[in-house]
């Protein structure tokens, strides 16, 4: 069975606009899914990227751009400017690390909902436990402790692969960078 690892942190808009379409193609293909939320606080510092805020102002701009334009093509909800970003992810990463494996994918998506949708502060802990609690997780803090180890090593497992962006996708070491990669992703898989 192929198998594709999926780095992404769930606050990013990039995710959030190919979360749904990545699972739809894995599942077509029938490919497993490894799905890791990593710290891009640690990669990009590593990797020559920059956190939104940092960036120049005529790459903030264009970012507002392209997400709009996105939006539209793909005809999702999205807020370009939600309340609660930019949210701390971790938690939010950890629980989803913790996460049974056949619910990762799914809580991955309510927590990118929560972001660009919902306007939910996935940083707070009553939002993590309220949508965790939607995924048989009952103790939100214990998931976070427990996914802590498992988030540290798909953040350096990461950067040893090259990831640098999210979302990420890794299949037969061959890295598929942002969700405008996907028809890429999926012609692989068909191969």
């Amino acid at each position: 069975m192929l198998k594709v690892d999926y780095y992404f942190t769930p606050t990013s808009p990039w995710t959030y606009l190919g979360h749904e379409r990545f699972t739809q193609i894995v599942k077509r293909h029938g490919a497993a899914v490894g799905v890791k939320p990593v710290d891009y606080g640690v990669i990009f510092p590593q990797s020559g990227g920059l956190p939104v805020g940092k960036r120049a102002p005529q790459r903030q701009a264009y970012r507002l751009c392209e997400l709009a334009r996105w939006r539209d093509f793909l005809g999702v909800p999205l807020n370009l400017q939600p309340r609660f970003f930019p949210a701390d992810p971790i938690s939010a990463a950890c629980v989803i690390s913790a996460a049974p494996p056949a619910a990762q994918l799914a809580i991955t998506g309510d927590f990118l909902r929560a972001v660009w949708v919902e306007e939910r502060n996935i940083a707070d802990i009553g939002v993590l436990a309220d949508i965790a609690a939607r995924h048989g997780i009952a103790d939100a803090p214990a998931a976070i402790m427990q996914g802590k180890a498992i988030f540290e090593r798909n953040t350096q497992e990461a950067v040893t692969r090259q990831v640098f962006g999210a979302p990420s996708f890794v299949l037969r070491d061959e890295l598929f960078w942002g969700q405008d990669r996907l028809d890429f992703l999926e012609r692989a898989l068909a191969k």
